[in-house]
């Protein structure tokens, strides 16, 4: 498809956009948007309140620093529970840690509740891992990204609890569970599986509406008619027996924990001289004796009720992507009957939610800071899309969470939009104007593709039309489904490199994967491609088996009892998530390298098997010799140049960009977990696409060793030279239903590019070509070049600058330099 072409495709699908009548029930673009309490012009709504300004201002000059609390509490309870099953145990750390641990409500605050002792600290999951934590204490506040500030008298605070947990963390029982070549092939960079080896699971958007609507003690209630039912004498009920105790116990915890808040919102009122402020304390104090115990019956209530059981899955597990999920659907009946509420007064709380969930922090070990640099949380909220019948369910709050993202332009929630044929326009139009703000948010989604897909994967027809996403990219029905998202990034690269050497690892010079045949043996392509298969299949295999002897040790270890109550069949089932109690179970490992395992690929097939502008003898010498000298530079200029790329729209390239992926996409579909439910692959790389390209030499597209991997289902920086819709198709082709687990494209433009009406429509019509011909998801930054080299030089004057990394957004001054770099090399559209 030439430039002419792909002029005249836009130019159609932005008049189309523009003609496409209103879908049933929503507002016509003409006029305004309105609801229960009407929006007079979304596109116009009001900026921060003072109060939303005075926290934002606060907000960037926090330091994140460690906290010990949690540490010491967890402990404290698992000494005293020593011997006692695991669900009593579980839910005794959680009560300790709620019973104990320091609050306080912040001057102005509305919605209460800290996960740590200060703001933006985060605490320690002993029990978890914390054999890395130790050698890290000294250096966790130097790191290049995500640095954390931590005392000497935390430090020994620490040290003093370690040999406690020595042979009883998650992940070292995870290890004892897995053979040894499943770690080696971890160690060399083929994959990762760190993710939930050194921390809790996450990765779940739970169903928030249940305890918004019937309350904590509505599940109290609804787990002691299920204990009542139990036959102890069986063996079976007298575990379904400790696990409903757990539920129990650990809701009870909840309760009183709101109450605390309660209690310190009446003394600050006892003290408080300001008549204003003192009014606000005592409605708190009110709020909080009644949620989350009991149904919210405002808007106020149900935000606080929202944000305290979010905070407390948080303060269970440290595991991230806990999802708020579709806010919008299950906020909304409260936002319509309240009569006392208006849209501003809706639009501060939304906001100031939106500085509750970035205050949030999660320590990592060093390594997986490379994976997931600038201190995300990946808390997917989303908005938009249709409901369960299939009609457009745009609402007021959908409009409010947009405006939130303008008002506080911060990296958390990982707002999201999802888009379907009736879309309402200017919902499009007020997602779009979100994007052109600079901060990568939101991200959009095609519930065209998303939701067969979900079908295909065996999702009831209401439940897949019911899907939000979780972390990044992945989507499943919130508060029905353990997706096990994130189980393992896999390095596509990686496989190219060892079907290069006959499964041999350049790095450690060690026989990796199977003995497939020396480059230089190649006759035909479809030999190189069958070894490429092979090496596939012993990997995927491997990464497999570390999955799953992690998963078990989860089950065993680790059941989360108040995360299970609100997930449908936990109850029921008398099992937590972890055993298998979801009604929906999967696991999901990702691609990473698309674009340089298809361009590897591609250049092979092109210039060694048709063209024979090269021998794999000369190929293989230059590569090993990373393109070094004029002969090596000439090589890789012809890899560059005159192999087709993929990202322009070729179907030469961009099918064997397909086929690559798909050789791993369809490994992955092999297996099962532990949990009764099938692995399902995704293609999208957090940010591991950095660290990854650190483990991988030189590869045939013409990447250099140790640099960074495409990212997601993008092209490689640079080599999609024929414009944004250009790649948008590129993109469309590659089966994005069958990488269910999600994929990812990243966009960057120029803020010229959509600086006014028209620069809007543009950004909507390349969406629309993405998703029309069969495109998951895109998101885009809007920021230039020379912003983000400025940034580099002088970090602290743009502190408050957000970009989008991959499937999230994060302050560029906190993220390693590498990554910074990464994105900086991303090449920048115009229209």
């Amino acid at each position: 498809m030439n430039e002419e072409m792909i002029q005249k495709l836009v130019a159609e699908v932005c008049r189309q956009v523009m003609a496409a009548p209103a879908a049933k029930g929503s507002a016509p673009t003409s006029t305004p948007f309105s609801g229960a309490k009407e929006i007079a012009d979304p596109m116009t709504m009001g900026g921060p309140s003072p109060r939303v300004q005075k926290k934002l201002a606060a907000f960037v000059n926090i330091q994140p620093e460690v906290c010990v609390e949690r540490a010491l509490l967890v402990t404290k309870a698992y000494q005293e529970t020593e011997g006692l099953p695991v669900y009593v145990r579980r839910a005794h750390a959680l009560e300790t840690v709620l019973d104990n641990m320091t609050i306080f409500i912040g001057d102005d605050e509305l919605i209460v509740g800290n996960q740590c002792s200060k703001p933006r600290s985060a605490p320690i999951f002993p029990e978890f891992s914390c054999e890395w934590i130790e050698p890290e204490l000294d250096t966790m506040a130097h790191r290049d990204g995500d640095a954390f500030l931590i005392s000497e008298e935390n430090k020994a605070a620490l040290r003093a609890i370690f040999p406690y947990w020595r042979g009883k963390t998650n992940n070292e029982l995870a290890t004892n569970l897995m053979p040894p070549e499943c770690l080696e092939a971890m160690m060399a960079g083929v994959y990762t599986f760190g993710n939930y080896y050194y921390n809790g699971v996450g990765h779940i958007s739970v169903d928030y509406r249940k305890v918004l609507e019937k309350g904590l003690n509505g599940i109290i209630a609804e787990a002691a008619d299920a204990k009542a039912k139990l036959d102890v004498a069986d063996a079976e009920d007298l575990r379904k027996c400790h696990f409903l105790s757990s539920v129990i116990t650990s809701c009870k915890a909840v309760i009183r924990f709101a109450a605390r808040f309660a209690a310190e919102a009446e003394k600050q009122a006892a003290a408080c001289s300001n008549p204003v402020r003192k009014a606000e304390l005592a409605e708190i104090a009110r709020i909080c004796r009644k949620v989350p115990a009991e149904p919210a019956s405002s808007f106020h209530e149900a935000c606080q009720s929202w944000w305290f059981i979010h905070l407390v899955i948080q303060i269970e597990s440290n595991g991230h992507s806990v999802s708020p999920g579709r806010f919008d659907q299950y906020m909304y009946p409260h936002y319509a009957k309240d009569p006392s509420i208006t849209v501003e007064k809706a639009q501060e709380l939304v906001d100031l939610l939106f500085i509750k969930l970035t205050e949030l922090n999660k320590i990592r070990d060093a390594e997986s800071t490379k994976a997931f640099g600038g201190y995300p949380l990946f808390q997917n909220m989303i908005v938009g899309g249709v409901n369960r019948k299939g009609e457009d369910a745009t609402n007021s709050i959908s409009y409010i969470c947009l405006q939130a993202a303008q008002n506080t332009k911060l990296y958390q929630p990982s707002l999201s939009v999802r888009i379907h044929e009736n879309t309402p326009h200017l919902f499009y139009q007020k997602a779009a104007q979100t994007t052109r703000v600079g901060l990568g948010i939101p991200a959009y989604y095609n519930d065209r593709v998303i939701i067969p897909a979900l079908l295909a994967r065996g999702l009831a027809r209401e439940d897949a039309r019911d899907y939000c996403m979780i972390g990044c990219v992945e989507p499943q029905c919130g508060g029905k489904t353990e997706g096990w998202h994130d189980a393992a990034f896999f390095n596509l690269a990686k496989i190219v490199e060892l079907t290069m050497n006959d499964g041999v690892c350049p790095a450690c010079n060690k026989q990796l994967g199977p003995k497939t045949g020396h480059a230089t043996s190649f006759t035909t392509f479809e030999q190189f491609k069958e070894a490429y298969t092979k090496q596939m299949e012993h990997f995927v295999r491997l990464l497999a088996i570390a999955d799953n002897a992690v998963d078990l040790t989860h089950a065993r270890n680790m059941p989360l009892p108040f995360l299970s109550c609100m997930v449908e069949d936990c109850i029921g089932r008398g099992k937590s998530v972890q055993e298998g109690g979801a009604i929906y179970n999967f696991t999901g490992p990702q691609g990473v390298g698309v674009a340089n395992a298809g361009d590897s690929l591609t250049a092979v097939k092109k210039l060694v098997f048709e063209d024979k502008a090269l021998t794999m003898e000369q190929l293989k010498k230059a590569i090993d010799a990373n393109f070094e000298g004029p002969e090596g530079e000439a090589i890789r200029q012809m890899l560059l140049n005159r192999a087709p790329k993929y990202g322009n729209d070729v179907d030469y390239a961009d099918l064997l960009a397909r086929e690559s992926a798909m050789i791993y996409c369809k490994e992955v579909d092999k297996y099962h977990n532990p949990r009764g439910g099938q692995f399902q692959p995704g293609l999208y790389p957090a940010s591991a696409n950095v660290p990854m390209g650190a483990a991988v030499m030189a590869t045939p597209d013409g990447r250099k060793a140790h640099t960074p991997l495409a990212d997601g289902v993008s092209p490689s920086g640079g080599l999609d030279q024929s414009g944004p819709t250009a790649s948008a198709l590129s993109v469309a082709k590659l089966d994005h239903a069958e990488a269910s687990n999600g994929t990812l494209l990243n966009m960057k433009f120029h803020p010229n590019a959509v600086k006014d009406e028209r620069g809007l429509e543009n950004l909507i019509a390349v969406t629309e070509t993405l998703f029309t011909h069969g495109g998951s998801h895109v998101q885009y930054n809007v920021v230039s070049k020379e912003t983000l080299l400025d940034a580099q030089k002088n970090p602290e004057e743009y502190r408050g600058l957000v970009v989008r990394v991959a499937g999230y957004s994060a302050f560029f001054t906190a993220l390693d330099s590498r990554i910074q770099n990464d994105i900086i090399a991303r090449t920048e559209q115009v229209f």
